[in-house]
């Protein structure tokens, strides 16, 4: 199981490149269009990319041979699958050539205060990930919840075995804000990831975020950002 990255300094233009999860996982989505993904993920040196299932085999053949990651989605975008079809989809994935699952946490459950059951969702996934060497990331949909159920959810994922937790489908109501990720990471503490998503657009985005505390971000844009960078 790999452990979550540092936060690199200086930040250079490499070093932004690898924090981002290069994301692609919009309905109308088609072949060249991953293709493409895959092409600038080898480029720029991106940490990942993130496809939805369907697209796994082809992202892992278009990166065979490099450092970039196949980053798949499990339960996404709403969380409310049950903990044997988010296990489905990992496994499924991971023998596709993901190395990294980015599940939705069961947000129902979260609000009702069924901690056990949330716990359990996300150790399933989790402990699915861990037999293969691959990592996870628990998506909490923070625009959904208080403060009290964001610092709740990061230490159920913590606790349950998920490598980082992420703020955001990049499909709810907004996504992520700084004071979001800082309350994360005082959270989740230092030694787990987070991952900052949905709506990061910019170079200046990216390092509020990161100042904040992410040590991950997940971006459509991330062609733009570190272009900027340069």
């Amino acid at each position: 199981m790999s452990s979550p990255q540092s936060i690199p300094a200086p930040l250079t233009k490499s070093a932004i490149a690898a924090l981002i999860d290069h994301t692609l996982l919009r309905a109308d989505a088609r072949h060249s269009d991953i293709v493409r993904l895959c092409q600038e993920a080898r480029q720029f040196g991106f940490a990942c990319v993130c496809v939805n299932s369907v697209w796994t085999p082809l992202a892992a053949s278009e990166l065979s041979g490099s450092k970039v990651k196949v980053c798949t989605v499990a339960g996404f975008p709403l969380g409310a699958n049950s903990t044997e079809a988010k296990v489905g989809e990992t496994e499924a994935a991971l023998r596709d050539g993901a190395s990294e699952i980015d599940m939705v946490l069961n947000i129902g459950a979260l609000l009702d205060d069924d901690f056990s059951t949330v716990s359990y969702d996300i150790s399933a996934v989790a402990e699915a990930c861990h037999r293969r060497g691959a990592i996870v990331k628990a998506i909490l949909e923070t625009a959904l919840l208080d403060r009290v159920h964001k610092v709740t959810a990061c230490r159920l994922a913590k606790s349950a075995g998920a490598d980082f937790v992420k703020t955001s489908t990049g499909f709810g109501p907004s996504g992520a804000t700084v004071d979001d990720v800082k309350l994360m990471r005082e959270a989740a503490g230092p030694s787990m990831g987070v991952k900052a998503a949905g709506g990061i657009r910019t170079l200046e985005d990216l390092l509020r975020m990161v100042e904040a505390g992410a040590n991950r971000i997940g971006a459509s844009a991330g062609v733009r950002i570190v272009e900027a960078a340069a």
